[in-house]
């Protein structure tokens, strides 16, 4: 039987008066990829935020597990088997690749011997490169290794927040190859992504967020084949 590992129920989440998200709600199942698309400033980031701890949400809950997770900080987020890959990657330029994964197991005191290998296992990249400093990464190996950090909490569900921005087509097939493999390997998915096209073709569930609230939901190819959805963020 299906386990849902994240409910999000009646979330609202504010910046001053500006109400970011309205009131939504949806679950992710235990060994999915869920995305969530829409245009800029349609609450998306908004919602992962405040998953992470990030920001405290206006109302609403976050239940991770059922664990009630809502208004938790961010170290207790992380904690409990949620980890966020952050819009711009967002490593330490100054500290080499090892330093920064080493880093995402921050609140481990086991071994992590066998993470960092299984890391270097899914990006070859980063174990040639292990003694460079993460700002002398070109943008793809940066976006490997803000992944990379995340895996190394050891996350129940990985949360990764426009992970192919900014980078070549090439490259970020690449990383959604590299999504699919993650969640192969057990780790349930929370995506946001301005290339929808891309997202819904690995998402086995997609939200349609407009300011704020979910307008849509389906499965990623019934989402995907929906004139509306091409119309607006297809390009079709």
């Amino acid at each position: 039987m299906s386990n849902t590992i994240l409910k999000i129920s009646d979330l609202k989440v504010n910046y001053g008066g500006i109400e970011a998200v309205k009131g939504i709600s949806f679950d992710v199942t235990e060994g999915e990829i869920v995305t969530l698309i829409g245009a800029n400033g349609a609450g998306k980031s908004s919602t992962l935020r405040a998953i992470a701890g990030l920001v405290k949400p206006t109302s609403g809950k976050i239940e991770f597990n059922g664990e009630d997770l809502t208004g938790k900080d961010p170290t207790a987020v992380v904690q409990q088997g949620i980890t966020l890959v952050p819009e711009g990657r967002r490593i330490f330029p100054d500290l080499t690749v090892l330093e920064n994964l080493r880093v995402g197991a921050y609140l481990r005191n086991d071994d992590i011997t066998d993470d960092l290998n299984w890391v270097y296992d899914l990006f070859p990249r980063l174990k040639e490169r292990s003694w460079q400093a993460g700002g002398t990464l070109s943008g793809g190996e940066q976006q490997m290794l803000a992944v990379g950090r995340a895996l190394m909490s050891r996350p129940k569900l990985i949360m990764m927040d426009e992970p192919s921005l900014g980078l070549a087509p090439l490259i970020v097939k690449g990383i959604f190859d590299i999504i699919r493999e993650v969640n192969k390997q057990g780790v349930t998915v929370l995506l946001i992504e301005q290339n929808a096209n891309m997202a819904l073709k690995i998402a086995d569930v997609g939200y349609v967020m407009e300011t704020g609230s979910i307008t849509m939901s389906g499965s990623g190819k019934s989402l995907l084949e929906d004139e509306a959805v091409k119309a607006a963020y297809l390009g079709t």
